[in-house]
C-alpha cells in the first residue's frame, strides 16, 4: 500500500521526451528557447509537458549549465498597477524562454539601488529590468557579469517620466485644430507634481504662442473628472474657448459634461481632446479624440534590451513613436462666431 502522504514522483524531462517521442536534447532546447523546433515537434512537446504536469528542476538545471532561466523586473512600491507594461515585458521574456519576477520596493532610489545589487550578486538570475531610476554610482558596483537595464519610465511614485512625460502630440493637437479654423483654446492640465503634467502644461502654452493663438487660460486640475467640469462651468461667457485640451480621458468626459450643463454641443459649440485613450472613450456620446500610448510596446522594448545583453547580442526594437492621436467624435471645425 502507497502512503498518502508520500509525495508523487516529479517526472523529468526523459518522461517528457519519451511520451514526445523525441530525444531529451530536443526537450532541453525547447525549454531554453521555447523555440527553434518544427511546429509539429514543438506541439508534441507542449502536449507532453502539460499531460505529464512537468516543471523544469531550476535550482538543478543552474547547478549545471550556470543559467537560471530567471530574470526580474524591479519597480518601486505602486499606487496602481501598471499593467499594460508588465504584460509587454513580460511576453517578451516568456517568448524568449524565460521566467519572470516582479519586484516592488519602496524606499526611493538608494533602497532600489542596495536591492538591485543584492539581486545581481545573488547569481540566481540571469538579468534584471529596472523601470525606475538608481543610484549613478550603481553601474560601477554591478558584478562584471550581471546583465542590467535600466528603463527609467516611472519616478519613485510611479508618476510617468522620460518618454512616457513626452508631450509633443499636444502640439500636433493643437495645430490640427487650428486648421479647422479654432483660434481660441483652453488648458486643463493634470497635477503638476507629475512632470507628464508640466510637460503638457508648457507644450500647450509654447504652442500657442508659436501659432498665434489665444488661450483664454490653464486650469490647474488634480486629473479628475471634477476638474475638467469644474473648469467649463466656472468660465467667463466673454472668454469662451472653441477647443479644449485636458489633461487626460477623465478630465476630458468632466469637461463635456460641463458643456452639456452649459448648453453647449460637442463639437458644434466646442472640441475637446484627452490623453491615454482609456477604452470608455470610443463609448461617449460623443467618442473621444485622445492620444494612445503603447506601453505594451514600451514593456517590450525594455524586456528585449535586458535578454540582448543576456545573450550577449544586440537588441531590435521598435522605431515607432510610443504616441499616437486617435481623431473621434469630440473635435470638428471651430464654430462660427
Amino acid at each position: 500500500m502507497t502512503d498518502a502522504r508520500t509525495p508523487a514522483k516529479r517526472p523529468t524531462i526523459m518522461e517528457v521526451a519519451r511520451l514526445a517521442g523525441v530525444s531529451h536534447q530536443t526537450v532541453s532546447r525547447y525549454l531554453r528557447f521555447n523555440g527553434g523546433l518544427k511546429p509539429a515537434t514543438r506541439d508534441r512537446v507542449d502536449a507532453a509537458i502539460k499531460e505529464l504536469n512537468y516543471r523544469p528542476n531550476l535550482v538543478a538545471r543552474s547547478m549545471r549549465t550556470k543559467r537560471s532561466g530567471r530574470l526580474a523586473i524591479l519597480m518601486p512600491t505602486v499606487s496602481f498597477s501598471p499593467a499594460r507594461i508588465l504584460a509587454g515585458a513580460t511576453e517578451a521574456a516568456h517568448a524568449a524562454g524565460f521566467v519572470v519576477e516582479v519586484v516592488s520596493i519602496g524606499g526611493g532610489a538608494e533602497a532600489r539601488s542596495e536591492r538591485l545589487l543584492e539581486l545581481a550578486e545573488s547569481s540566481q538570475l540571469e538579468g534584471i529590468l529596472s523601470l525606475a531610476p538608481i543610484l549613478p554610482s550603481t553601474e560601477a558596483a554591478l558584478p562584471p557579469t550581471s546583465a542590467v537595464v535600466v528603463s527609467a519610465d516611472f519616478d519613485d511614485e510611479m508618476r510617468g517620466i522620460g518618454e512616457l512625460a513626452d508631450a509633443s502630440p499636444v502640439a500636433t493637437m493643437i495645430e490640427h485644430l487650428a486648421e479647422l479654423g479654432h483660434r481660441w483654446f483652453l488648458h486643463v492640465a493634470g497635477a503638476q507634481s507629475f512632470a507628464s503634467a508640466r510637460g503638457r502644461k508648457q507644450t500647450y502654452l509654447d504652442t500657442i504662442e508659436r501659432l498665434g493663438l489665444e488661450s483664454v487660460g490653464v486650469v490647474d486640475g488634480d486629473w479628475s473628472g471634477e476638474s475638467g467640469m469644474r473648469a467649463i462651468l466656472e468660465l467667463d461667457d466673454r472668454r469662451r474657448p472653441t477647443a479644449v485640451i485636458a489633461a487626460n480621458d477623465l478630465v476630458a468626459s468632466g469637461v463635456i459634461r460641463g458643456a452639456i450643463e452649459r448648453g453647449w454641443s460637442v463639437p458644434d459649440d466646442l472640441s475637446v481632446t484627452g490623453w491615454d485613450n482609456n477604452p470608455v472613450g470610443m463609448f461617449l456620446a460623443p467618442s473621444l479624440s485622445t492620444v494612445d500610448i503603447d506601453l505594451e510596446r514600451l514593456g517590450r522594448d525594455a524586456m528585449t534590451r535586458l535578454i540582448a545583453a543576456v545573450r550577449g547580442t544586440s537588441a531590435e526594437t521598435s522605431p515607432e513613436p510610443l504616441h499616437s492621436i486617435i481623431w473621434r467624435e469630440s473635435t470638428g471645425p471651430a464654430p462660427q462666431r
